[in-house]
């Protein structure tokens, strides 16, 4: 039980780790403490919700839908270099500044909406959560402890992302400093825009 937690775990958490669109969105809205437990809580929730749909068989539902995915896949490239075009603009023009003593930025309503966007709109999401994790979960001893342990990799994850991003956004307050993560972010998700499309192509 507990090697299928730990496996879980692992192999969700090196997934997730890698830098994704996902990661990119919820890491600038928490330098810029702008609703960014909200985001990571959404992420969290999609993920854990992904994972238990595709350990209980949505995996093999999508596998017979080939044009549903490769829709989705195209809306999601569409949608990754849209953010990533906003980013290098707040990059070139430094409009992305941070001040002191908080800013004035979107709505929850609005983070939350982008969140959600990044989330369905991305295919890799579902490639990982619906198809790769479960294909491992499925040869443990226990595919619910397995679920336990991938979906716990998500929270801690996530948390990580939101406290961290937060915890050093006083030392990233420089227009200078947050100019180069926007930029970082907009060249992060530009790249994952065009692998997808390259791999699709």
């Amino acid at each position: 039980m507990l090697e299928s937690y730990v496996t879980g775990f692992l192999v969700s958490g090196g997934i997730i780790v890698a830098i994704g669109a996902q990661n990119a969105y919820v890491l600038g809205q928490a330098v810029r403490r702008q609703h960014h437990w909200w985001s990571a809580g959404l992420c969290m929730g999609s993920d854990v919700l992904l994972l238990a749909a595709g350990m209980f068989g949505v995996s093999a539902v999508l596998l017979t839908l080939p044009a549903a995915m490769e829709v989705l896949l195209w809306l999601g490239v569409g949608f990754l270099a849209w953010l990533a075009g906003q980013a290098l603009y707040r990059a070139a023009t430094g409009r992305g500044r941070l001040e002191a003593a908080g800013v004035e930025g979107r709505s929850r309503r609005r983070v939350l909406l982008a969140t959600l966007a990044v989330t369905v709109l991305n295919p890799q999401v579902y490639l990982d959560t619906l198809l790769l994790i479960p294909a491992v979960g499925a040869q443990q001893e226990s595919a619910g402890v397995f679920l336990a342990g991938a979906g716990s990799a998500s929270v801690v994850w996530f948390s990580l992302l939101a406290w961290g991003g937060a915890a050093l956004s006083p030392w990233l307050s420089r227009p200078l400093a947050w100019r180069a993560i926007d930029a970082t972010i907009g060249v992060m998700l530009a790249g994952i825009a065009v692998q997808l499309s390259l791999t699709q192509l």
